[in-house]
């Protein structure tokens, strides 16, 4: 059983709108990189930048680092997220 302060992190880690967008579709195309969340999501890349780095910093989504190019991964806690988003 996770603490209330581990949780609190994964929580606020989906507390937003284009969070939740990034996480799902980072389980549809796995190892995404940012500039293609960004066209997908219509977004800037710099707010896109921020959003992942929140969700990697939650734990919900892991980065790889290839060069210049990120590769985004949903984690085992954010595939867990997941399922609770899609159940809820």
């Amino acid at each position: 059983m996770k603490t209330a302060k581990q949780l609190e992190r994964y929580f606020k880690g989906v507390a937003n709108h284009r969070r939740i967008e990034i996480l799902l579709l980072i389980v549809k195309r796995e190892n995404i990189h940012l500039e293609k969340i960004a066209d997908a999501l219509d977004c800037n890349v710099k707010t896109i930048s921020e959003h992942t780095k929140k969700l990697a910093h939650a734990g919900l989504i892991n980065k790889k680092y290839n060069g210049q190019m990120v590769g985004h991964s949903v984690s085992p806690y954010g595939k867990r997220f997941v399922e609770f988003i899609e159940t809820f």
